[in-house]
């Protein structure tokens, strides 16, 4: 296993890319083109941190970030894919999905949260559902981001210790450390029955989180077409007189990071 990539050396080879992101962004509101991007992976696999580096450069409202918690009843009572569809790109728009609907195939599976018939009805569904996606026009990537249980052990670890990555860590999680070869197993029937044509799965090694980001968004530019969308050009003209200073009557404003603070009574 290679060295991990330091953060000095993964910054400079992000930084070209997420330019490449904004200009694919500009692409997409110039043509109307709609994306979007599933990951799905292991706990700890490092889908949160992806999507930071996909979106951080991007308009909110352009670049939309849908990681649904868990359905609601009214939710349960209805066709499984039905929660996803409000979340689904308009024109001009990418949505990162931080897991999917193939919770269902996963978590909902090993975790027993599904029946087997459930799982098998979505299976059969889901490449159906898919093909309605794209035959209307969306770009649809699929990326699974692997892991090794090492690793994951590790970073489970780290959330435990650390209290700012604390409420990442869930009972779930805990439980599922239990079921590391279950999950492959429900990976692999996955990819069998949905790994299509026109919804094709694509596996990015995560052990390095860092060199991992980097390989997703590079195979992702790489398979959107490649059309180059100058931005508009803008006037910049010179303030008439000195730039003025904001002043305050009713409320001023909170003292400066690092000075003391007067306790409330």
């Amino acid at each position: 296993m290679s060295k991990p990539l330091k953060r000095k050396e993964y910054e400079a080879q992000l930084e070209p890319l997420q330019l490449e992101l904004v200009a694919m962004a500009r692409w997409l509101q110039h043509s109307g083109r709609r994306v979007a991007v599933l990951l799905e992976g292991r706990d700890t696999a490092g889908k949160g941190g992806v999507v930071g580096a996909l979106s951080d450069h991007l308009n909110p409202r352009q670049c939309r970030i849908v990681a649904l918690s868990k359905p609601s009843e009214r939710e349960n009572g209805q066709w499984y894919f039905q929660r996803y569809v409000p979340h689904l790109p308009a024109a001009g728009e990418i949505v990162l999905f931080d897991r999917s609907w193939y919770n269902r195939a996963g978590v909902e599976r090993v975790m027993g949260f599904a029946t087997p018939e459930q799982v098998q009805a979505f299976l059969r569904q889901a490449p159906a559902f898919e093909k309605l996606l794209t035959d209307d026009g969306i770009l649809l990537f699929k990326y699974w981001l692997c892991c090794d249980q090492e690793q994951q052990e590790q970073r489970f670890a780290e959330r435990l210790e650390d209290p700012l990555k604390r409420w990442k860590l869930s009972p779930i999680d805990l439980e599922a450390r239990k079921h590391y070869d279950d999950y492959t197993q429900a990976r692999e029937a996955m990819l069998e029955a949905t790994h299509t044509a026109h919804a094709p799965w694509t596996l990015v090694d995560f052990n390095d989180q860092r060199q991992g980001r980097l390989s997703l968004i590079r195979d992702l530019l790489s398979r959107l077409p490649d059309t180059k969308i100058e931005p508009a050009p803008l006037k910049f003209p010179k303030l008439k007189g000195k730039p003025s200073t904001e002043r305050y009557g009713v409320v001023q404003p909170i003292p400066a990071t690092g000075s003391k603070r007067k306790k409330s009574d």
